[in-house]
């Protein structure tokens, strides 16, 4: 099947090169560049929305703040809430739903393409490092079911067996080479359903840590394509910091005092730098309670203290580890000569993650390859593989700052994220702009096709292609307006929401729309459901029609008081 889609994607390439069709085919438009750019997306993995020095962070992030400073940060730049599902929308320039990801563990639809199957078609080179999560991940059945599952998640049994249907995985999608895990959850010192290309690897040597062999594999392949005078596609797909808080030791050691003010603190801290740099204005962003269930920080004795301290210190220690990733594919990007020439794109799935899972289970082993028992509960030293830990409600929340919950979430803290351009050639903003403009993931995959000169087919490798839903962010990097007339629709498991006109109606998962004028409370502090009944109704009745257009789960509205 590998094969006959490499075969599939030659001739269409050449069908391309040598007809310049368009329509069916992606090819060359008129208007395309002499020397078309290359292009870096690089995702981080529950991000919290201030996480990042450029967005009040005080997490040491240079190599990231760097590429704001030279290129442009996004204000308002939302995703689909989860892991998936803004996989699949920023791949292929759809809803979720439209291609299968309206939940987690599923396969990737083929009514949608991928930026790396038109690319590759059209004549770039394309890569992958990282995470998947594109491909129906099912536990064993039958006999292994239960304790075969465990022992395979444990890396002591079935070790040639494929980790989902092999048709699906990254190299069968438009990549060349992919280096990287197909499962979501992994251990980051030795991670579950780990590949290179369709084989799984066995095992991982001695000092291995995911973050640095994603860098790696990176880098790696941005010298063998940098060879060639095709331009080409890389996506960096990070599994950090998603739990569990693995990180290595001289990382964690430089936040080993940085969150014992707790994360009241954290929050008002990095509230004052957002608006210091100009990021958010009190007048519109007012800073909302801090959410999640819990006892206050100085409620707390002083061990869980510490220990609170130590799981966001962690947390901390993965976001630098992935900076330092950022730094050495821009030094590579560089050292080849292509810096200038590639438009780099720096973005979180969702926001930071509230997840607590106190159990082994699906996608958590019991123990590592060596035997030792993984410790879920109590308090414990987070960091190595023994121990999985998470950053829970509050600390996701204050990681979300200044906005309202977390990944999952419809509302602004699970859905809305930072992103990071850089493009020294084609930028043509001011160096360290902030846009206001709206955008949104499924916007990536028409900008990348907007400047590769590529335009959308109908149909790819014998599929009818949906129209797409993103628009090319190509006029707000050229220095243009900022957008923001345009009409965003969420859902994921429930929750829900419609963002149109300056106004935003959202729900919690089996809960009551919500009114927020996001234009003037962009934090969603002042509910005005009961004052605007007329316009309520207006946008969820847009929800209800998108919901039904792209096969979104439409809920039962809740009745009574």
């Amino acid at each position: 099947m590998r094969d006959s889609r490499h075969r599939a994607a030659s001739v269409l390439a050449a069908a391309v090169l040598v007809a310049g069709l368009a329509g069916d085919l992606p090819g060359a438009s008129a208007g395309a560049p002499a020397r078309r750019p290359n292009l870096v997306v690089i995702v981080l993995d529950d991000l919290g929305y201030s996480d990042l020095g450029c967005y009040g962070g005080e997490i040491r992030t240079p190599n990231i703040d760097r590429v704001a400073a030279d290129g442009m940060r996004f204000a308002r730049f939302y995703n689909a809430s989860r892991c998936c599902p803004t996989r699949a929308a920023l791949l292929t320039g759809l809803y979720p739903h439209q291609v299968n990801l309206g939940s987690n563990g599923r396969d990737l639809g083929r009514n949608g393409a991928t930026i790396a199957e038109l690319l590759r078609a059209a004549g770039y080179r394309t890569a992958m490092a990282g995470k998947w999560h594109l491909s129906s991940t099912t536990p064993l059945g039958g006999k292994e079911r239960g304790a075969g599952h465990m022992a395979w998640l444990n890396h002591h049994a079935n070790l040639d067996r494929p980790f989902a249907d092999v048709r699906t995985y990254p190299v069968n999608r438009g990549f060349e080479r992919h280096f990287g895990p197909i499962w979501g959850v992994v251990d980051h010192f030795d991670p579950f359903s780990l590949v290179e290309g369709t084989e799984p690897v066995k095992a991982v040597p001695p000092g291995f840590y995911l973050t640095d062999a994603i860098t790696a594999k990176s880098v790696e392949y941005i010298r063998t394509m940098a060879r060639d005078d095709r331009p080409f596609f890389l996506y960096v797909a990070h599994c950090a910091p998603h739990w569990p808080l693995h990180a290595l030791p001289e990382d964690i050691a430089r936040y080993r005092d940085t969150y014992r003010g707790g994360w009241d603190a954290l929050r008002a801290s990095r509230y004052r730098r957002q608006v210091e740099m100009g990021l958010v204005d009190p007048a519109t962003h007012p800073l909302p309670p801090l959410d999640g269930r819990g006892p206050d920080w100085t409620a707390m004795d002083d061990a869980d203290r510490d220990h609170a301290a130590a799981l966001m210190a962690v947390h901390a220690a993965m976001v630098d580890r992935v900076d330092q990733g950022v730094g050495a594919i821009v030094r590579a990007l560089e050292e080849t000569g292509r810096a200038d020439d590639t438009l780099l794109l720096v973005l979180a799935d969702n926001g930071a993650s509230p997840e607590r899972y106190l159990n082994p289970g699906f996608d958590r082993a019991t123990e590592t390859r060596d035997g030792r028992p993984i410790r879920y509960e109590g308090r414990f030293e987070p960091g190595p593989e023994t121990t999985w830990g998470y950053i829970g409600p509050r600390w996701a929340s204050a990681a979300n700052t200044p906005f309202h919950y977390w990944k999952a979430e419809s509302f602004e803290g699970g859905c809305h994220g930072p992103l990071v351009v850089r493009w020294p050639n084609g930028l043509k903003a001011p160096r360290g702009t902030i846009s206001r403009s709206i955008a949104h993931v499924i916007d990536l995959m028409p900008t990348c096709l907007d400047l590769a000169g590529v335009p959308y087919p109908g149909r790819y490798d014998g599929h009818v292609l949906l129209p797409l839903e993103g628009v090319s962010l190509r006029p707000v990097l050229e220095g243009g307006p900022a957008a923001t007339g345009r009409s965003l629709f969420f859902e994921h498991e429930g929750g829900r929401a419609v963002l149109s006109g300056g106004w935003k109606a959202v729900a919690h998962p089996r809960g009551r729309w919500e009114l927020y004028h996001i234009e003037s409370d962009a934090t969603e502090t002042r509910d005005l459901a009961a004052a605007e009944r007329a316009r309520l109704a207006e946008l969820t009745a847009s929800w209800r029609a998108w919901a039904g257009r792209v096969g979104a789960a439409i809920p039962k509205e809740p009745t009574g008081p």
